[in-house]
């Protein structure tokens, strides 16, 4: 980090498929690597390595006691002392953290933080210097989360429907949308807001004195 300055974080939220990924990939190739790290909210799903495998496939990963904010919140605030963080690797295919694997994450100018819930958490909402919510559709998410879930995870249609019936939209609605309120800006469509996202860029370039 620049003269050991305190790092700008900045969260990055919305829905299931909104576009957050697309929104954090597009500022990462228009920052220099150098100067940028993220933690993904999903890296903090709490370990379940004490419970079976059968009780780990009952977790609700839509509510928000399904993440452990704690060490979440540690790991930025060692960051902003300048030191070096170990982010957990989830395994989905097992239901809990890869204990023997972890991600060093280094201190730098700007910290990412993304994730679904990051604003329902009021300690961790105020850890984020620049609150963004990415506003899409309904009907667009789930067509995301469709094809996300079974290209990356094996899902079929129909348990990624049973799923975003009963657990992905009661939590979007009770944790995700009413919580767009604390956001400093709403960004609708996401990657393809591309005046938002030039705004955000252009507001951490000034904060890297890169303009």
């Amino acid at each position: 980090m620049k003269n050991n300055k305190r790092p700008l974080i900045i969260g990055i939220t919305g829905g299931t498929g909104s576009g957050k990924s697309t929104v954090c990939k597009s500022i990462i190739e228009n920052i220099p690597e150098e100067n940028i790290s993220i933690l993904e909210q999903d890296a903090y799903y709490k370990d379940q390595s004490h419970l079976s495998f059968e009780d780990r496939l009952k977790t609700n990963y839509d509510h928000p006691l399904s993440f452990d904010n704690k060490l979440l919140i540690q790991h930025i605030e060692d960051l902003c002392e300048g030191k070096s963080v170990e982010k957990p690797v989830y395994d989905y295919e097992i239901h809990t953290r890869k204990l023997d694997e972890t991600i060093t994450i280094a201190p730098k100018d700007i910290i990412i933080v993304e994730g679904i819930m990051i604003l329902e958490d009021e300690e961790l909402r105020n850890r984020l210097d620049i609150k963004i919510y990415v506003d899409t559709e309904d009907d667009i998410r789930i067509l995301r989360r469709i094809q996300r879930d079974i290209k990356e995870r094996g899902r079929t249609v129909d348990s990624v429907i049973d799923q975003y019936l009963s657990t992905v939209k009661p939590a979007h609605d009770q944790f995700i949308e009413p919580y767009k309120k604390y956001a400093d800006i709403i960004m609708p469509e996401g990657g393809h807001n591309q005046v938002a996202i030039d705004i955000v860029i252009s507001k951490i370039r000034s904060q890297l004195n890169l303009i």
